[in-house]
């Protein structure tokens, strides 16, 4: 079935910086453009970064660029967030997310606090 695993949120310091993981399973990563999405406490969920199937396409959302960046390994079905220079805004749960031409998955989201 269908998987899209997040790791490496977690309590992090205004300035510094964390690694955000999602491992993919159940269906053919390289046919997918992958997003990381976030959904700050009572906020709507927001788009954060893009990444191209073959990963020669990024976007970012302003608030996040210059300090984020995503990339992917498709070798191990994996995408990556890393964010640097975190700010106590960045607080929110972080969701994969897989776009396909006709389907669409979800991860469950992970947890990331910047907080001093």
């Amino acid at each position: 079935q269908v998987q899209l695993v997040e790791s490496g949120g977690g309590l992090v310091q205004p300035g510094g910086s964390l690694r955000l993981s999602c491992e993919a399973s159940g269906f053919t990563f390289n046919n997918y453009a992958m997003r990381w999405y976030r959904q700050p406490p009572g906020k709507e969920r927001e788009l954060v970064a893009h990444i191209s199937n073959y990963g020669s396409s990024t976007n970012y959302a302003d608030s996040v660029k210059g300090r984020f960046t995503i990339s992917r390994d498709n070798a191990k079905n994996t995408v990556y967030l890393r964010m640097n220079s975190l700010k106590p805004e960045d607080t929110a749960v972080y969701y994969c997310n897989a776009r396909g031409l006709v389907q669409n998955y979800w991860g469950q989201g992970t947890q990331v606090t910047v907080s001093s």
